[in-house]
């Protein structure tokens, strides 16, 4: 898809505040740092539209993204063992969930995890309660060019098997050599139908 504009909407921290629904919307989530920042910017051919950091925890709000006046992208806060107090962390899970479950125009969840780790508990569940409210999703492994191709494919068919519900929906992608891009946004167009 060619990019012609891509703008950030708004910061949320209360559900009260997410901005109207009237475009498709596609949420990005994943585990804190694992490079669900860095996949918006090359989605959209823009180096900072999304703030990233190597400090986990640094998406602390949702944060909305308007892309062509056609889609909206979602940045959600990651999970895990982030850097920040248990106060706020506490407060992400009721933000994210009151998102997931209220949103008549969200299509697609992109679940980022890093190709190197092992599906935790967390990501397992995530994607669970995903299927249990029919809510479509797209696994993409991302940093794959921090391993060599024998280690990727071995890595590749590890989170298959720890994740035999996904199916085929898993998609390999790269940062750094753009690996992955067009067929993720083959799921997105998709699923929105644009």
């Amino acid at each position: 898809m060619k990019i012609t504009s891509a703008e950030f909407v708004k910061s949320t921290w209360r559900p009260f505040d997410f901005p109207q629904e009237f475009l498709p919307e596609v949420a990005f989530a994943g585990r804190s740092n694992v490079g669900k920042s860095s996949l918006i910017n090359v989605l959209v051919n823009k180096k900072k539209l999304v703030k990233t950091s190597s400090t986990p925890g640094k998406t602390q709000s949702i944060n909305f993204f308007d892309v062509n006046d056609k889609i909206i992208f979602v940045d959600l806060p990651g999970y895990g063992f982030a850097k920040v107090p248990l106060t706020v962390r506490k407060k992400w899970k009721p933000l994210v969930e009151s998102y997931l479950k209220m949103r008549e125009s969200l299509r697609l969840v992109i679940l980022i995890l890093d190709v190197r780790r092992t599906p935790s508990q967390e990501d397992t569940e995530l994607l669970k309660w995903f299927n249990l409210y029919n809510i479509p999703t797209v696994v993409v492994l991302s940093k794959t060019d921090k391993l060599s191709k024998t280690k990727l494919k071995k890595h590749i068919q590890m989170v298959r098997e720890s994740l035999p519900f996904v199916g085929d929906n898993i998609i390999p992608f790269s940062a750094v050599t753009r690996e992955g891009k067009d067929e993720i946004w083959k799921h997105i167009l998709s699923s929105t139908g644009i």
